[in-house]
């Protein structure tokens, strides 16, 4: 497991929107495992739409094939849980809605779903901007139950956003 994601309070959301909005950035996402919470946790703060432009909540193979440009190659041969997934779909959110930074998860939940190969608590992030893409895995552990490893991937999604801006320029 990484180190310890905790997850994010208003003052640390409503920062990092302020951030997005002083270096003019918008931000999207495209959610699997999360259905939405990711771009829930940005609106929770109120100004959020001049930085937030949308999110694309993408639980089907289909949906991450249409309307992130997720190719079928991929979904065969590496997985909806793989980072080459997320890293497509944070480049068709990207592009689908026409944001600066886009974000992406695509994980198992729980408490089903799992393999040896990618337990429950496996999630996969992309991020994508301007400088490219970039992934990552987290294994959060079942432990965390399904409400938790949710909980904890949107932290860590929002840390990717953090880490981005921090990093530009």
């Amino acid at each position: 497991m990484a180190e310890k994601i905790i997850p994010w309070n208003d003052e640390r959301v409503a920062d990092l929107l302020s951030a997005l909005r002083e270096m003019k950035l918008t931000v999207g996402t495209a959610e699997s495992c999360t259905a939405g919470m990711i771009s829930a946790r940005i609106a929770d703060i109120p100004g959020s739409s001049d930085v937030l432009t949308g999110g694309i909540v993408s639980y089907s193979n289909d949906v991450k094939m249409k309307l992130l440009g997720v190719s079928e190659k991929t979904l065969r041969e590496r997985g909806a849980v793989s980072e080459e997934c997320a890293g497509e779909m944070a480049e068709g959110a990207r592009s689908a809605l026409g944001c600066d930074i886009a974000v992406s998860v695509t994980g198992i939940a729980g408490p089903g779903g799992g393999t040896p190969d990618k337990p429950v608590g496996t999630v996969c992030f992309g991020i994508s901007s301007s400088d490219g893409v970039l992934t990552k895995t987290e294994r959060f552990g079942e432990a965390a139950g399904r409400a938790g490893i949710r909980t904890l991937t949107v932290a860590a999604a929002l840390g990717m956003i953090e880490d981005k801006i921090k990093n530009r320029g």
